[in-house]
């Protein structure tokens, strides 16, 4: 959920079952090419358009279950809001499919690149959109994952579009869900309602043009696209328990464990090969957010009970 995360002590047991959530969360994000791969018979945009869908009818039943229609009711009634969350589920339905459509493609190393980069891209949408300062370390972390993208793009002989994508957009998403203010599973109720006709009109020329996945392939596969809702919401939830209990700096470190599985699988599981040149690409950025971290974990340690931050869950 997103929510805003005190420095104060919390008690050991919060913390222990914090981390717990955390390595759920993370994880299970970390694992989603896995799960995404099943769907590599389908079209990426038929593929979200069911997402979108089956996400939307379990957090129906997660509100319907623990009372939260006023606060879909009050994102309702903002314009602001709706606005804002309109603009994020854009954003989220352009992430959704590049990264359906990199497992698919087996760009998953690459795809890896893009939630690497993406805590380097949302800095920058803070200083450039919000006026925020960075800290020198900060600027310093920024430029050298900049100089990291560049040599993995001219190793590659093009642009990282699929990373460069994921990034901006989830960045891109992170932003309006930070100016919007909503909590995790009304926002996401929104943002998928608001994407509902838009996944309406996919799956309906999908049946008109050969069918959707599940009059051409059965049910089996059907109940997988089906269980996409659970799968979007659960580690949803689990992030929200983990922000709840945890320091600042702790979700700071514990968000690239997503990456970091990402990028294994894909040089283990989906065979993806990585140059001496893109390799170095990476260790640019991996040192970039070696100094974000230790300038934020130093940061935290000196700031004051009531400062705190809101971070965006990733996809």
């Amino acid at each position: 959920m997103d929510g805003q995360l005190s420095t104060s002590k919390a008690p050991r047991s919060e913390v222990t079952s914090g981390l717990l959530f955390g390595l759920l969360a993370y994880g299970l994000w970390g694992t989603f090419p896995l799960y995404f791969s099943l769907f590599d018979e389908l079209n990426p945009v038929e593929v979200v358009a069911y997402r979108i869908t089956w996400s939307l009818i379990f957090c129906v039943i997660l509100i319907a279950i623990f009372g939260d229609w006023r606060a879909v009711r009050s994102i309702l009634r903002s314009p602001r809001q709706l606005a804002l969350l309109g603009t994020a589920s854009v954003a989220i339905a352009i992430n959704w499919t590049t990264y359906v459509y990199s497992v698919s493609t087996n760009q998953v190393v690459e795809a890896a690149l893009g939630y690497f980069i993406n805590p380097l891209v949302t800095v920058a949408m803070g200083v450039v959109i919000l006026r925020e300062r960075l800290r020198r370390p900060q600027w310093s972390a920024v430029a050298i994952a900049a100089v990291g993208v560049v040599i993995i793009g001219v190793a590659k002989g093009a642009a990282p579009w699929v990373g460069l994508i994921l990034a901006f957009s989830f960045g891109t998403y992170g932003l309006m869900k930070k100016l919007a203010g909503a909590g995790a599973l009304p926002g996401l109720t929104v943002e998928t309602l608001l994407l509902l006709p838009v996944a309406g009109v996919v799956l309906g020329y999908f049946q008109v043009h050969g069918g959707t996945a599940i009059a051409t392939h059965g049910w089996g596969l059907g109940t997988l696209l089906a269980l996409l809702g659970p799968v979007t919401a659960i580690p949803l939830m689990a992030y929200a328990a983990a922000a709840n209990r945890l320091p600042l700096a702790t979700v700071g470190i514990l968000q690239y464990l997503t990456p970091t599985i990402i990028f294994i699988m894909g040089i283990t599981i989906f065979g993806d090969s990585v140059s001496a040149f893109q390799l170095l690409g990476f260790c640019l950025i991996w040192t970039a957010l070696a100094v974000f971290s230790y300038d934020t974990v130093r940061h935290s340690r000196r700031a004051s009970p009531l400062d705190a931050l809101e971070v965006a869950e990733p996809t």
